[in-house]
């Protein structure tokens, strides 16, 4: 099943499409006041925000809600994954994808980007895409299965920039999960910006949407 999503229409000529996934327990709607705030920088862009399919989640008490895969435990969040649900994630999300490229937008004009479980979910899918997107935005988020992901990442990935905004009190997905995620990416040949926010939880800031904003406009310039 498709899935479905929030859609922002670029108030110019579209030339480029951001997709941003939401993490666990919110949705496509948790996520449209910061599309929004992005897009008055960037009037050809289209955001695509899509809603997450309910399922059981482990860590909520096996209780359903939106989540892209299954969590079991934040304490070994890096390695007791649920890599089915991810696979069946990345499929739905490479539709995402390919939707837009069918529409006219090439894959060099595309940012895939989430936060929390969305942005392991953006790393998964884009690390291993068959094509060269424009970026890849991770905010409090990890490179999930990450021995695995990287013996299948793609040629065309490792020349897709990549930007991690982290926050260095984030309770849940800890800081520490993104500073490795980073080095594993770097060593890998990949370009990884790093940015810490110090005293900023599991949640976002004015400074680094503004970081965000400025990564986008970059992997994006306005080319109507």
């Amino acid at each position: 099943m498709s899935l479905s999503s929030v859609v922002l229409r670029a108030t110019g000529t579209h030339t480029a499409s951001v997709i941003f996934v939401h993490g666990l327990g919110d949705s496509g709607y948790g996520w449209e006041p910061v599309a929004k705030i992005l897009a008055q920088s960037l009037p050809h862009v289209k955001f695509v925000l899509p809603h997450a399919p309910e399922q059981p989640v482990t860590l909520n008490g096996g209780f359903r809600m939106p989540s892209w895969y299954d969590i079991r435990s934040l304490d070994k969040i890096a390695t007791n994954e649920d890599e089915d649900g991810m696979n069946a994630s990345m499929r739905k999300l490479n539709e995402l994808v390919r939707s837009e490229i069918d529409a006219g937008i090439p894959a060099g004009r595309i940012v895939l980007g989430g936060f929390s479980q969305g942005g392991a979910m953006a790393l998964f899918t884009g690390l291993q895409s068959e094509y060269k997107l424009a970026g890849l935005a991770v905010l409090s988020g990890y490179l999930p299965v990450h021995e695995r992901i990287m013996a299948r990442a793609t040629d065309a990935s490792k020349r897709t920039p990549i930007f991690h905004g982290h926050g260095t009190a984030d309770e849940v997905v800890l800081f520490q999960y993104g500073e490795m995620s980073a080095k594993i990416l770097q060593q890998s040949g990949y370009s990884v910006d790093l940015r810490p926010y110090r005293h900023m939880g599991h949640s976002t800031s004015d400074e680094e949407l503004r970081d965000l904003q400025t990564f986008l406009v970059k992997c994006l310039p306005d080319s109507a």
